[in-house]
């Protein structure tokens, strides 16, 4: 692998390595995409599940048609396939149409990002890298920071902090999906601290973002990839909409600038869109790619996938999975056979199982990483479209309840908008403070 230690991608992953090794040249191939009607090793893969259970037809979300019939709403030539995959986001369905708004202009924002040429796109890059990773947090967190601001204001007026105003601010630190536990830290802290005293919003602002900090610190961790290890799996998973294949293009995109050989495997076959977006990203990133038909084995697939990753000595294989409720048992008992077809590939695979979670859900983000953890075994978070709710508070619930290391967050389309996780800056900026200088 690459020994570059420099720019976005050796910030976000860290490497892990018991010894020094002599520096391997980057492949240059840019794309190699595979798209046969049988897989070689189909039957060796079903072999290798052996005595696992049948294989499960993964049946469309009843609600299907419904989803097709707005994203081919939401694209000016009624195209549907087109329209998604040039969006760089997923389907979004019912359980989550709360999100639809935020998606539909994530959308619209990402076709005309598709369309633009590179050198005005590493233009925009630069000019955004001026600007500061911090401020474009703050502007991605507004209608986050803007609602506990808003509602901390109307009742802290240099008033005395008494019991109806701490009802209050707990009301308010809940609304925001901080979860109970945060709100009554927060609110024992003032209690302790300033009770029967003059408070300004500034400075319960100031408690909140030190409170937050504290519970997401320890889940502060950059993306591990031990050097040693090659390929490096990364298994993506998430429900429907969380924005994983854009999620997985950036990363690649970021691995591939540092000069790492990736390939990218499109693990959602029943979903034609899905696999052109990932042929896209693959493209744009110089990265490896692998697809199936339509309606193939994913579990088939990854099992070719790594056994040619192998071969070819590839660094980083990210695979895309289908977006799936985590209330589906079927979908569920499908990434599960996944997983333990890899295995029959490299034991230790996946070496990182990472959970792509929309923060537009808000509190269903929860139930989200409780289902994915036991079938999948996440490793790390990733929380995407901080900058399309007032409900980003969410983040701190889920560190509060499962500990789970956060190690990105994105707030926009770009792909330096997926940044590393940084909890004193989130923290701040979501109680609507400048950054400590």
């Amino acid at each position: 692998m690459s020994e570059s230690t420099g720019g976005l991608f050796g910030r976000l992953f860290r490497r892990r390595r018991k010894q020094e090794k002599t520096a391997e040249a980057p492949k240059t191939e840019a794309q190699e995409s595979l798209s046969t009607p049988q897989q070689p090793h189909a039957d060796e893969a079903r072999q290798a599940e052996g005595a696992c259970a049948p294989d499960t037809e993964r049946l469309p979300d009843e609600d299907d048609s419904a989803s097709a019939s707005a994203e081919a709403a939401a694209s000016p030539s009624g195209q549907e396939g087109n329209t998604a995959a040039s969006s760089g986001e997923e389907d979004v369905h019912p359980d989550i149409a709360e999100a639809e708004p935020a998606v539909k202009a994530e959308r619209a924002v990402a076709e005309t990002e598709e369309t633009a040429s590179a050198p005005a796109e590493e233009a925009v890059t630069t000019d955004r890298a001026r600007k500061g990773w911090f401020s474009r947090l703050r502007e991605g967190l507004a209608k986050s920071s803007s609602a506990l601001g808003g509602g901390i204001a109307g009742i802290f007026t240099r008033r005395r902090l008494d019991e109806d105003t701490l009802q209050e601010l707990e009301d308010i630190l809940i609304q925001a999906d901080l979860g109970i536990d945060m709100a009554e830290r927060v609110i024992e802290r003032l209690r302790r601290e300033r009770f029967e005293k003059t408070v300004t919003p500034e400075e319960v602002k100031a408690v909140l973002a030190e409170e937050i900090a504290r519970v997401l610190k320890p889940v502060e961790q950059p993306f591990e990839i031990d050097e040693e290890t090659r390929p490096f799996v990364v298994l993506v998973v998430g429900v429907n909409g969380s924005g994983k294949t854009t999620t997985i293009g950036k990363l690649a995109a970021l691995a591939r600038r540092e000069g790492h050989s990736v390939m990218l495997v499109a693990g959602d076959t029943f979903r034609a869109a899905a696999v052109e977006q990932l042929g896209v990203w693959a493209e744009r990133a110089g990265a490896a790619f692998m697809k199936a038909e339509t309606g193939a084995d994913a579990a088939a697939l990854a099992f070719d996938a790594l056994k040619k990753a192998q071969a070819e000595n590839v660094d980083i294989v990210f695979m895309d999975t289908a977006g799936r409720l985590q209330n589906r048992r079927e979908l569920m008992d499908e990434l599960a056979k996944i997983v333990r077809v890899m295995k029959k590939v490299i034991p230790e695979a996946p070496h990182a199982v990472l959970l792509v979670l929309d923060a537009t859900v808000g509190q269903n983000a929860l139930m989200q990483v409780e289902a994915f953890r036991e079938v999948a075994g996440v490793t790390g978070l990733i929380m995407t479209k901080l900058d399309g709710t007032a409900r980003g508070g969410i983040l701190v619930a889920i560190a509060e309840k499962y500990g789970l290391p956060v190690h990105a967050i994105g707030v926009g389309e770009q792909i330096d908008d997926l940044q590393p996780f940084n909890a004193e800056a989130f923290a701040r900026a979501i109680a609507g403070l400048d950054a400590r200088m």
